[in-house]
């Protein structure tokens, strides 16, 4: 055991985490190294023209064009790099047989988790599936709780018996394990905002592996009769488990599966145009619209879970040409640079800050954890 808590102590160095990282607090990309050139040397706020949305059942969509200030900006890219970081640290923890069990990674789709954060308050209500760690961070769980969780320890966000699929916070309710579950109660979780009159949405996600699911649609129906508060999300990543969505589905258009429900199909790899969407489909719910049904295509870099190597159903070469041309990170970054909104050092300060901390947990592991690793 001692030898395990110094492995992690060496291998946990990860950049702190702010308890709350959505848009709305954008203090945390305030507190950044001091460059040599002077703040008063950055532009401090641009407009970007974004992808259009295709639309179903709308006469009018999202902004095409979204204004970023140099303040948002760089909290956008500390929180999707801590993502990333955290997502990698996890890899090489589960390869070290540290963490066990189940384990859904979530780099390459940060810009769905941070552009969501960004578009809805922190007292709005979000529900999602099995692959959960990034919107645990966003919805304002640390990186030090989300890793103790992962290794089955007591300082976990859910006292270490939850493990990967099973993470929550306020106003956050998982990391769901059954495939498609989590929308019906989300669904749910609208309509108790509905009820409250408190002028709040739920955004309910799920993946494209769990898209024909009969329960995702009876959601929707009830949804639609009620006019609930409630944004259905697919995160398209063109793979459920290792089935590429034109196998698996008759119709891969996800946006317009609502039918009578309107519906937005975003760039999934451009926080931008997430954020841009979700304040639009927000903003409809709010109205007394009724729901809004949204897919966002996006890709992820691992396998479906650490047990999938990932490129038996697809070439090393696929992902490396999305990782290079699509990544959402290196556009963030470069549309920050090519605006004089940051500096190059400054964003490698960023990047250095986000490595150099050590973030573990020296309690020891819960007696659900002890079981894991019996008989794992």
């Amino acid at each position: 055991m001692q030898n395990m808590l110094t492995l992690i102590s060496n291998v946990f160095r990860l950049g702190n985490a702010s308890k709350n990282v959505g848009a709305q607090t954008v203090s945390e990309g305030a507190r950044m190294v001091v460059s040599t050139r002077s703040f008063a040397d950055f532009t401090p706020q641009a407009s970007f023209d974004i992808k259009k949305c295709e639309l179903h059942r709308l006469e009018e969509g999202p902004s095409e064009t979204a204004v970023l200030t140099r303040e948002q900006g760089l909290q956008y890219y500390r929180t999707m790099q801590t993502m990333r970081r955290m997502e990698l640290k996890a890899d090489q923890l589960y390869k070290q047989k540290i963490i066990r069990g189940f384990c859904h990674l979530y780099d390459g789709q940060e810009a769905c988790a941070m552009g969501i954060e960004a578009g809805i308050n922190p007292t709005d209500h979000l529900i999602t599936a099995y692959r959960a760690h990034g919107y645990t961070f966003t919805r304002g769980v640390s990186v030090r709780e989300i890793l103790a969780e992962l290794t089955g320890r007591r300082g976990g966000v859910a006292k270490g018996k939850g493990g990967s699929m099973h993470m929550y916070a306020k106003h956050f309710y998982g990391g769901n394990g059954i495939v498609g579950a989590q929308v019906p109660l989300g669904a749910g979780v609208a309509l108790a905002c509905q009820y409250q009159g408190n002028n709040q949405v739920c955004v309910a996600l799920y993946g494209d592996g769990a898209a024909n699911q009969g329960q995702i649609f009876e959601s929707f129906n009830m949804a639609a009769l009620w006019k609930l508060p409630c944004i259905f999300i697919c995160e398209n990543n063109k793979f459920g488990m290792g089935t590429s969505v034109e196998r698996s589905s008759a119709s891969t258009e996800y946006f317009k599966r609502g039918d009578y429900i309107p519906g937005i199909k975003v760039d999934g790899m451009d926080v931008l145009c997430v954020r841009e969407a979700i304040k639009f489909a927000a903003d409809h719910c709010r109205a007394g619209k009724g729901p809004i049904v949204m897919e966002l295509e996006t890709y992820r870099y691992h396998g479906h879970s650490m047990s999938d190597p990932g490129v038996s159903y697809r070439s090393r070469e696929e992902i490396q040409e999305v990782r290079s041309k699509s990544d959402p990170i290196t556009m963030l970054k470069e549309r920050m640079l090519s605006n004089n909104m940051a500096s190059v050092e400054e964003i490698k300060e960023i990047d250095v800050e986000i490595r150099k901390v050590k973030v573990y947990s020296s309690s020891p592991p819960s007696p659900f954890s002890y079981f894991l690793m019996n008989c794992l």
